[in-house]
């Protein structure tokens, strides 16, 4: 393996000058630099690329935070998909950086990035608050973007979907269609989304003069399996309903194996609805009716958002992103349906 002492025989200047031009620290003149480039490229000496980074300041990398726990499902697996093949597309590397299991350890996974000299940074939080993420992004000069959280002090550093809203409006549809006994499986409840779904199901019960019955509201962690034993939950509570909303697709499935289990038919005693549109959804049976957020439109306004902040050019205001409902088999008229409903 080559030396520093090699790299500067080889371009004709001292150690010393090799050092500045690595550290970036230090004048050392144009046509030094470059021959102190060349040097460490034909002797293959192993800092090549960082020496370029430290000294331009560019590293061509975009930082990405995400806690470990999002990683699965379809919906991560978009976000992470399409940001690659964006960054590919602009010539930039993405790095991945697990946020863990705390506010801590998401601030210490951005401090990582930052170390790592990479020339912007996304965060999906799960624990980091608004505020915190606000003074971040006060405190350091490389352009952040916030995604699926709404700041309120950078504005423009965020980009967000209506939890709530779509919850709002699902519940609604479901209403108009006849339903007035409508259970909810929530997310885990330590997620900020988790939070605004349920919060939009209740805020359309209320609008719509119907009760919040905290009994027909079952904890999901997000899984199959957490759906499915909702649904036990449920069904354990005597309780009359005629729909469900679950927070993903993920537990949709589970709700809906339980109730085939049991004997109980979808869409035909109970209809039901997901969040994520996977791509399983319409090869169910029956067909999955789900809430589609625009990750990819999320994700395109962030990565244009950042190259704009590195290489000027046009800032978007595009803040907020409404999602799809994409009705399907899944979901019949309730018991109290008319067409004066609808």
């Amino acid at each position: 393996m080559s030396t520093m002492q090699e790299v500067a025989k080889k371009a004709g200047v001292s150690k010393a000058t090799v050092s500045r031009v690595l550290s970036g620290k230090g004048y050392v003149s144009e046509a030094t630099k470059e021959q102190v480039f060349k040097a460490i490229e034909e002797a293959g000496y192993r800092p090549n690329l960082l020496a370029r980074n430290l000294a331009t300041n560019k590293s061509q990398c975009i930082g990405f935070v995400v806690t470990n726990t999002l990683y699965n499902g379809n919906y991560f697996n978009e976000i992470l998909s399409q940001a690659a093949k964006k960054l590919e597309n602009s010539g930039r590397q993405l790095v991945l950086v697990d946020g863990k299991h705390s506010a801590d350890e998401e601030q210490a996974a951005i401090q990582f990035l930052l170390d790592l000299r990479c020339d912007a940074i996304i965060i999906y939080p799960r624990f980091l608050t608004v505020d915190a993420m606000d003074l971040i992004i006060d405190k350091h000069k490389q352009p952040i973007m916030v995604v699926n959280r709404k700041l309120r002090k950078n504005h423009s550093h965020s980009v967000f979907c209506d939890h709530k809203g779509s919850s709002y409006h699902a519940t609604k549809y479901l209403i108009e269609q006849g339903h007035r006994d409508i259970a909810f499986i929530t997310g885990s409840l330590d997620s900020p989304t988790a939070i605004e779904r349920l919060s939009g199901y209740k805020t359309a019960l209320m609008a719509n003069s119907l009760p919040v019955r905290e009994t027909l509201i079952a904890r999901g962690k997000w899984t199959p399996q957490s759906g499915s034993a909702a649904v036990e939950s449920l069904l354990a509570s005597q309780l009359p309903f005629s729909a469900i909303i679950a927070s993903n697709d993920d537990m949709a499935i589970g709700a809906m194996k339980k109730l085939n289990e049991v004997g109980i038919r979808v869409p035909e005693a109970i209809s039901i609805i997901g969040f994520d549109n996977i791509p399983l959804a319409p090869f169910l049976s029956p067909s999955l009716s789900s809430i589609k957020d625009p990750v990819s439109s999320m994700i395109n306004e962030v990565i244009n958002r950042l190259v704009s902040m590195l290489d000027g050019g046009y800032l978007s205001n595009e803040n907020l992103f409404q999602s799809d409902l994409i009705l399907r088999d899944s979901v019949s008229h309730g018991p109290f349906f008319s067409e004066k409903t609808v």
